[in-house]
């Protein structure tokens, strides 16, 4: 095969690129929204930290043409000022009939020189555990596994309330607990608190590195995109403190939704008000006639994936691999 490899042109190459995400991505995305996430994301500025470690933000992307100029490979690497000093994360895809010509290795080569440049000291790629040729690609190229990220999904057609796991509102509202969404306290005020409370929680996700990011760059991307709205983000509430939350993210294509987001203050854990607020974020999948609920969790988080699969019935599907390379 003869091919060409070039930066991506944005937006044109858009078209192209997303039919190619869409083979490794658990939901499917437009050329559209990856237009408008694009746009979002200001000019790069990478730096160095005291100890020369890079630091900053930007997001190269590459195409690989074949000789019809039919985009058939896509490679981005990106990093953000609260990712931790010296990482860059990666996505590399090569459509499958283009695969074992070289184009992933050349494309690859192409991303790691640019890496290199810029004196990145780990990559991280997240790879699904299904894709057994990916895996090895990565291996080959000195990457080994660091997590495993577990795929779950609740089929809403066949859900049913269970009148035991349902007690669990009523429980935490009888021991102070109340329940609202966003859209029944809109204000700066109660996002700021909102994004005090994902700050907070994120420091406990199993693997999580790294820094969080500031108000206004975690409001971007957790409440402004198009598939988010405030009645689909739940909180539980001691008093004027938000304790817990559940969002979901709706999805166009599929008409699903995404549990994008769960988190529970130390000191509430153990009260089963995490189970409370999944349940009443199900209750808003129900109403908006998503036909699944999809959710990832990491391997080593045992509790939520007792109340996802145990309890709640979500299914089991493959999941991804964060794979690292040390440069």
């Amino acid at each position: 095969m003869n091919y060409t490899i070039r930066k991506l042109r944005h937006p044109d190459d858009y078209e192209d690129v997303a039919p190619l995400l869409n083979l490794i991505w658990s939901e499917p995305t437009t050329a559209e929204r990856l237009q408008e996430d694009e746009e979002k994301i200001p000019p790069g500025q990478l730096h160095y930290n005291e100890d020369g470690q890079l630091m900053g933000w930007d997001r190269p992307k590459w195409v690989a043409e074949d000789e019809r100029g039919q985009v058939v490979a896509y490679a981005i690497a990106w990093r953000a000022p609260w990712f931790t000093p010296g990482e860059l994360v990666h996505t590399l895809v090569v459509h499958p009939d283009a695969r074992g010509n070289g184009v992933g290795g050349a494309l690859y080569a192409t991303l790691l020189e640019w890496a290199k440049e810029v004196r990145a000291s780990r990559l991280i790629d997240f790879i699904r555990e299904s894709d057994e040729q990916s895996i090895a690609f990565a291996e080959r190229r000195g990457y080994a596994t660091e997590r495993h990220s577990f795929e779950s999904v609740l089929e809403l057609k066949t859900f049913r309330f269970d009148e035991k796991l349902e007690a669990s509102i009523a429980d935490a509202e009888r021991g102070g607990i109340r329940f609202v969404t966003l859209a029944e306290e809109p204000g700066e005020e109660n996002e700021r608190k909102l994004h005090e409370l994902y700050k907070v929680t994120h420091f406990d996700i199993p693997g999580f590195t790294g820094d969080y990011p500031w108000f206004e760059e975690w409001k971007k991307w957790n409440l402004d995109p198009p598939g988010i709205r405030p009645e689909w983000i739940h909180i539980a509430k001691d008093g004027d403190r938000y304790v817990g939350v559940v969002a979901l993210l709706h999805n166009e294509q599929t008409q699903a939704m995404y549990h994008e987001y769960t988190g529970m203050l130390p000191e509430y854990r153990g009260r089963r008000i995490a189970l409370a607020l999944k349940l009443l974020g199900i209750r808003s999948a129900l109403a908006s006639g998503a036909p699944y609920l999809k959710t990832h969790n990491d391997s080593m988080n045992a509790p939520m994936l007792r109340i996802n699969r145990d309890l709640l019935g979500f299914r089991a599907e493959p999941g991804n691999y964060k794979m690292i390379r040390e440069l």
